[in-house]
């Protein structure tokens, strides 16, 4: 969501230190202000098989009329993988994530009390540390609701916490489904993914918290490495990655949920620090690919928070705004999707409080549909509707919602029409929040689409009396882009900024090729295509040929100009490190700033020619008149190839008054 400062906010002063320790302590930010009394069960910024026997769920039929499209049928083949804006499954059709949350097993505790009493969790809702509403009802009636609602995929909650927590899950918290007692969180959670798969929905996998507690204030879970190690959480991802890797329907990992400001710290978007979300999301992205599950989707939330919630101090949602200067390009360019979450209380720069911690900038609500489209877009949507950029990526709405029967408040009830509006607009993937709640005589948690009561009675959308029901029903039945989607050529962005950026399989399976030097090497197949002159991006692409690498090849490094022939010199009085004949620049090095090596592929036969031109980029930017691939490098001259060309490579100087950068890039004709 929209932030006025990207970065950390240095706060100088005890007075000012003290008032920021009292707003995010009281009021925590991400939208855990005490929520209004029609909104009191909202989502802030929130086994076995079944018993044999259990009868089927009723009264919930759609209206007479209407129809919703079936969420369990297994009409889809996985894995699934990304085309562009699009994700595919295994055919490449389209697969659209019409998803829900089901929330539980990351914790309803509210922080303080007993977490034994229902009054100390959220809403009053107390999961027993497992997913919602396995005391009121067996799964496979809950499952069978999905279905009936028409979605086809779960988000699936889950905390550090549970994976590591022994105890059994009370028999309580297991009523409706005794098979499961004496089961852990973790055996439950188990449980409830082979079920969900069995039915034919697509499971999600959500590192939610650190802690088994309600999110998401100031509670401990700010950050992936807020109550635990950045190695232990990355040690927990491989652990759930590679128990589920034989599930071919557990499709997706997404890494964690509202990064989000602590007390003192905020987190960034590439600054290299232990609270660059950028990095640590990239990092673990390639290491589940490349030690765990390649066929699992890496989900990447923006940042949900950054800033001092206070009038005069600079706040706000950053969102996936920052993605448009800094994208992720994992080991598989094909496995990436973005998400971000949109509430009516909150706001680009509203923290969703009330009272203490509460702005005088405008919540979603406030806005008119104007502005709301205007905002969303420069939010997250641009993500999906900019085709042919380094950030091009499916978008996923992996949280969204809004009180449902007791919701009388205009506002809220226009947002969510209209926000409904812009995602069968968009044609996006969304997962509302959250499917399951309770209810005791219709009343109780009115955001969930499903409730039940403590005797195991069904309160759902399509009752008659659940203002969302028109609504949702559009969405879910909504057509978008169905069928089957061609590839599209790749776009990459390296950022060797902090250290390696090796997006290469091969090449990361391969001994160190420049020691003690930052090495960026563009995803197999691709081919580096654009340079930076200063701040060290590159453009990495498969445009107009494809997959380029020789799979029987090899790679050079070159250091020198052994490969400039006689009479060929294409940036005379500089240094040029060209590749041989037959290969083509994939990657590069640099020491500080400056140019150490050029990394050079070998191409199939015939692929590439060898006549070329000097492309210079010391004095302002030469990437032609309409270049593809977006802004990699902000705020720095860029030298970029044709589309039909190939980088054969770069030249730099060490005269006086230069760092040694890049000044030229050698681009030659696709053969």
């Amino acid at each position: 969501m929209t932030a006025t400062s990207f970065g950390t906010v240095t706060v100088r002063g005890a007075f000012v230190r003290a008032t920021l320790a009292a707003v995010l302590l009281l009021a925590p930010l991400a939208s855990l202000a005490p929520a209004p009394a029609s909104a009191a069960a909202r989502k802030p910024g929130a086994e076995a098989a079944a018993p044999s026997g259990t009868a089927a769920p009723s009264g919930t039929a759609a209206p007479s009329g209407t129809t919703v499209p079936s969420g369990t049928a297994a009409d889809w083949t996985p894995p699934l993988s990304t085309r562009g804006r699009w994700i595919v499954d295994a055919h490449g059709n389209r697969f659209r994530l019409r998803s829900g949350n089901w929330h539980g097993a990351s914790g309803t505790w509210n922080g303080s009390g007993s977490a034994e009493e229902d009054a100390n969790h959220h809403a009053g809702e107390n999961s027993g540390r497992i997913p919602l509403g396995l005391d009121r009802a067996p799964m496979a009636e809950i499952i069978a609701g999905f279905g009936e609602i028409g979605i086809n995929s779960v988000r699936l909650p889950f905390s550090n916490e549970m994976i590591h927590d022994s105890r059994p899950v009370t028999d309580r918290a297991v009523a409706a489904n005794p098979s499961l007692r004496g089961r852990t969180p973790l055996q439950v959670y188990d449980a409830v993914v082979r079920e969900l798969t069995a039915a034919g929905l697509a499971v999600i996998l959500n590192n939610h918290t650190n802690t088994t507690r309600w999110c998401c204030g100031v509670d401990g879970n700010e950050r992936w490495n807020a109550s635990r190690s950045t190695g232990a959480w990355e040690d927990d991802w491989l652990f759930m990655a590679r128990r589920y890797k034989d599930n071919p329907r557990v499709v997706g990992a997404d890494l964690y949920n509202e990064v989000r400001r602590s007390v003192w710290d905020d987190p960034n978007w590439g600054l290299g620090d232990q609270h660059d979300w950028f990095a640590a999301s990239q990092r673990l992205g390639d290491r589940i690919l490349t030690e765990a599950d390649p066929d699992l989707l890496i989900v990447v939330e923006g940042i949900n928070w950054t800033g001092i919630p206070v009038d005069g101090f600079a706040h706000g949602r950053p969102t996936l705004e920052p993605v448009r200067r800094l994208s992720h390009t994992l080991v598989d360019s094909g496995k990436l999707v973005y998400s971000a979450h949109f509430y009516d209380y909150t706001g680009p720069n509203h923290s969703g409080a009330t009272g203490l911690g509460e702005t005088s900038d405008p919540r979603y609500r406030d806005l008119t549909p104007t502005e709301l489209v205007d905002v969303l877009n420069r939010q997250a949507f641009f993500v999906t509707a900019e085709q042919g950029q380094h950030f091009t990526a499916p978008v996923w709405i992996s949280e969204f919602g809004v009180g449902g029967r007791e919701e009388t408040g205009a506002a809220p009830r226009a947002w969510f029409e209209n926000f409904v509006d812009h995602l069968i607009r968009t044609d996006a993937d969304f997962a509302y929040w959250p499917l399951v709640g309770w209810h005791e005589d219709r009343k109780g948690n009115g955001w969930a689409l499903l409730h039940w009561d403590a005797g195991g009675h069904r309160m759902g959308l399509y009752d008659g009396d659940d203002w969302r029901a028109a609504a949702w029903t559009r969405l879910v039945r909504a057509t978008g882009r169905t069928g089957h989607v061609d590839p599209v050529a790749r776009w990459s962005m390296l950022s060797p900024d902090h250290g390696d950026f090796v997006a290469s399989r091969r090449m990361r399976a391969l001994p160190d090729w420049n020691p003690g030097a930052r090495k960026a090497v563009c995803p197999d197949g691709q081919r580096l295509l654009g340079l930076a002159h200063t701040g060290n991006r590159g453009l990495c692409t498969d445009v107009s040929t494809g997959p380029l690498t020789d799979p029987a090849g090899t790679h050079e490094v070159v250091t020198d100009e052994r490969h400039v022939a006689p009479g060929r010199d294409w940036a005379s009085g500089y240094t040029k490190f060209q590749c041989a004949d037959g290969r083509f620049l994939t990657g590069y090095s640099v020491r500080g700033s400056a140019v150490s090596a050029a990394l050079c592929a070998a191409a199939p036969a015939g692929t590439l020619g060898t006549g070329g031109r000097t492309v210079w980029f010391d004095r302002s930017d030469n990437r032609g008149p309409d270049p593809r691939g977006g802004d990699f490098a902000h705020g720095h001259y860029k030298g970029q190839c044709a589309d039909d060309e190939y980088a054969a490579g770069i030249a730099w100087t060490g005269r006086l008054g230069s760092a040694r950068t890049p000044d030229a890039l050698y681009c030659r004709k696709l053969g």
